[in-house]
């Protein structure tokens, strides 16, 4: 078995006593004998327990992130927010073990913290989607923090719910999750399903391709270009009018002032021959 091997063995095996222990319950003493290997073969790769734990814990982190991250690219918000949901539940589902680790309360050795931070690392993306959501509804953007804390809440500690029910299925949680956040407890659908176009959909922690953009949102984007410009246009030329009738307030302010200059050379003149005489 080479080095890299031999890592990733342990901290496959890591992963799972830490999922069953916690970080105080599992031991160095246990992490080798299940690997069948000496205790210095674990301290030479990671150091120590806590080496181990940390890197457990940031994969499981980078894969969750890498998951809401790709579901967020969608275009549309309800899209968005279906896919987010959809994409927690299939990493709890597919990766039950990380999860357990993640809900734990975090050992200071990890580095990374509690879940908590995972949570106000996800609702900070959130709060970006949020915050144009509410500007195009007239509602102040300045509340969309909260609204992501609230949002990523409800959807964090569903999943924590279903991590060991695992009733109703994934797509159903979901639908119901997106349910009671878009339509509100006064807008219930008594019958929530998923769109078509999330319907199925197994997300990747791959860094996601960007969207391509519709028929319609490729004219809406070129509208809305053509009216920017034009717009931009309409400033340029009061801009340009601005200026011109500033230069003319100068120009007549200049000849007033030297008609008075002119003015007030004859009188000085006249007053001196009156003088004279």
């Amino acid at each position: 078995m080479t080095g890299r091997e031999r890592r990733e063995q342990l901290i496959t095996i890591s992963r799972t006593l830490f999922a069953e222990k916690g970080f105080d319950g599992t031991s160095i003493e246990e992490i080798a004998a299940t690997a069948q290997v000496s205790k210095p073969v674990v301290y030479e790769h990671f150091g120590g327990k806590e080496g181990v734990y940390a890197v457990v814990v940031d994969r499981e982190m980078q894969k969750l992130l890498g998951m809401i991250t790709a579901a967020l690219s969608a275009s549309h918000s309800l899209i968005k927010l279906e896919r987010a949901a959809l994409a927690l539940l299939q990493y709890i589902e597919e990766s039950s073990e990380g999860f357990r680790i993640l809900v734990r309360d975090s050992h200071a050795a990890s580095g990374t913290g509690t879940f908590a931070s995972l949570i106000s690392e996800i609702a900070s993306q959130v709060e970006d989607v949020l915050a144009d959501e509410f500007k195009g509804r007239g509602y102040d953007p300045k509340l969309a923090p909260m609204y992501a804390q609230m949002l990523v809440g409800m959807v964090a500690l569903t999943g924590q719910w279903w991590l060991d029910v695992r009733k109703p299925g994934r797509e159903e949680v979901a639908s119901h999750l997106v349910n009671l956040a878009w339509n509100g407890l006064t807008g219930l659908n008594p019958m929530p399903q998923i769109t078509a176009t999330s319907k199925g959909l197994e997300l990747s922690a791959m860094a996601p391709l960007p969207p391509r953009p519709t028929e319609k949102e490729l004219k809406e984007a070129q509208k809305a270009r053509a009216k920017e410009l034009k717009e931009a246009e309409k400033a340029r030329e009061r801009e340009l009018k601005e200026r011109e009738r500033l230069l003319r307030e100068a120009e007549r302010a200049r000849e007033r002032e030297e008609k008075l200059r002119q003015r007030e050379a004859r009188l000085a003149e006249r007053a001196a021959k009156l003088e004279q005489e």
